[in-house]
């Protein structure tokens, strides 16, 4: 999840009857979704000694220190591992993963019953999820074509806080709501709704 330490495990398994030395080079970088690398955030190496038919795990924690000033808004983190297993020629395994972290911040609230020309209020709830304040803030709110956009106060680590967003439906039908929450660290984290409005 966004803002929370990365916590992740390679599993390295010596499938025959010899003994493995095995030498491990990992790496993490923030990427775009085109895998374009933004800014390497990670680089450690370790050596393994795999006995015959034995597995080992590798823990490996990326803190949010460290990649939270480099992420864009894609929210992707790839990670490698290069794996050479020594003394066999140089037999070379590369293990990739792409992380793509998540949100859960915003949270949007809707009255079991909206109904065509009444006044209704949703409930928006949105968080900081980082370990540090955050300050000029903004709900950019998205309703029947519309555009309404809400300047809210600091948030302090970890903090939620709500707002209540009143509107009057004009015809029956499917309604999209959309709410999209930036500040200084972080931009773009995005909620939406779809509210059934029922006829007078």
């Amino acid at each position: 999840v966004f803002g929370k330490d990365i916590n992740l495990i390679l599993v390295l398994n010596n499938l025959s009857s010899d003994r493995k030395s095995v030498r491990v080079d990992m790496s993490a970088s923030t990427i775009l979704y085109t895998r374009r690398t933004v800014a390497e955030i990670l680089k450690a190496a370790t050596s393994v000694e795999l006995g015959p038919k034995q597995g080992k795990h590798i823990r490996v924690k990326i803190p949010y220190t460290h990649y939270g000033r480099y992420l864009t808004t894609d929210k992707r983190i790839q990670v490698t591992a290069l794996c050479e297993v020594m003394r066999t020629h140089g037999l070379k395994l590369l293990v990739e993963k792409t992380i793509i972290l998540e949100d859960t911040n915003i949270i949007i609230k809707v009255p079991r019953r909206v109904v065509v020309n009444r006044a209704v209020s949703l409930e928006i709830s949105y968080a900081n999820p980082l370990p540090e304040p955050v300050s000029r803030c903004v709900l950019l709110v998205t309703l029947m074509n519309q555009q309404v956009k809400i300047n809210l106060a600091r948030l302090a680590p970890r903090e939620r806080s709500k707002i209540y967003f009143e509107f009057t439906p004009r015809r029956a039908g499917p309604l999209q709501l959309q709410v999209d929450f930036s500040c200084d660290k972080f931009s773009h984290v995005k909620g939406f709704v779809t509210i059934a409005v029922a006829p007078a």
